[in-house]
């Protein structure tokens, strides 16, 4: 079945979403708290909650609203607003070498935690661009999914500086 954009679905590990984008051989799902998502058409475990009307060859709202979307994501490169948890405002992370003649780094926390959201945001965009490659085969597509899937849990330990923690890591895991 080819659905369309603005349907609403309900994934097993992901709750509910919309449609965002009708790839060829995957949907882009927005899900409230775990972001945009690619599920593969031929997923029998996702449920179709309420269909979106087929479009009638002009724009909807939503679709325009998605293009502007992309566009300032693409240009602006201007991720969300992602809070650093309280504890650690003010504070520096500190890089002792094992040398005691040797000068310690230290780096502001707020700093530190800006660079970690921007990989976050920045590998959110290397997904969405892989997902809509049209030079890449669907068997990439999901093998270099899985690879940023595999470096988001890498990145978990630097979950305890988000104050929401849906706004940290996810890997294999914890989906």
């Amino acid at each position: 079945m080819n659905l369309s954009i603005g349907t609403r679905v309900r994934h097993p590990q992901y709750g509910n979403g919309i449609i965002l984008d009708n790839e060829k051989a995957f949907y882009n799902v927005a899900f409230p708290n775990f972001g945009e998502k690619a599920i593969a058409k031929d997923y029998e475990d996702l449920e179709i909650i309420e269909l979106a009307p087929l479009p009638e060859g002009r724009l909807s709202l939503g679709d325009v609203e998605k293009v502007i979307t992309q566009i300032l994501r693409k240009w602006l490169d201007t991720g969300e607003i992602v809070p650093l948890g309280s504890r650690w405002k003010g504070g520096k992370l500190v890089l002792q070498p094992a040398d005691p003649l040797l000068k310690p780094k230290e780096i502001p926390i707020e700093t530190f935690f800006h660079k970690i959201v921007m990989m976050r945001d920045r590998l959110r965009v290397l997904e969405q661009n892989i997902n809509k490659s049209k030079n890449l085969s669907d068997e990439e597509k999901v093998n270099l999914q899985q690879y940023i899937t595999r470096i988001y849990g890498s990145m978990t330990s630097f979950n305890v500086l988000f104050q929401v923690p849906e706004d940290g890591f996810k890997g294999e895991g914890r989906r």
